[in-house]
């Protein structure tokens, strides 16, 4: 299974509903299901920023969900004026043009966290290795 590894907050914001797109800095052509991985590195300064929300826990080192990754866009003005129109506190606060967006539906939080280190980039959980 397909797995990608996000800091906090932004993974809880993913499985909370809060966040519907994943950017990145490259591109992939992987479409379908996809483990929502939440890395041990936080963002204190966005941890802060972002405790208006809803969110009762934020996890690290564990599969907390998963979605569908549906599209990857590269961002233009145009695009990112369209995330700042869909939620400006969320999606505003920097420019992304020249990023990728990575379009998230299905979303799901898990009941029971699956504890996991993680790697980065998009990796298969449940290799050997694991």
């Amino acid at each position: 299974m397909k797995a990608l590894t996000i800091k906090q907050p932004y993974a809880s914001m993913i499985v909370n509903g809060y966040k519907k797109y994943e950017f990145r800095t490259w591109k992939t052509n992987y479409r379908g299901k996809l483990l929502i991985h939440a890395s041990s590195n936080i963002d204190k300064n966005d941890m802060d920023y972002f405790s208006y929300l809803n969110i009762n826990s934020y996890p690290t080192k564990q599969i907390i969900g998963e979605c569908e990754l549906i599209d990857c866009i590269l961002i233009d003005e145009d695009f990112n004026n369209k995330l700042y129109n869909i939620d400006n506190k969320i999606y505003g606060r920097h420019s992304r043009v020249g990023l990728y967006a990575w379009v998230l539906s299905n979303i799901k939080m898990y009941d029971k966290y699956i504890d996991v280190p993680g790697k980065l980039g998009i990796w298969n959980y449940g290799d050997k290795n694991e």
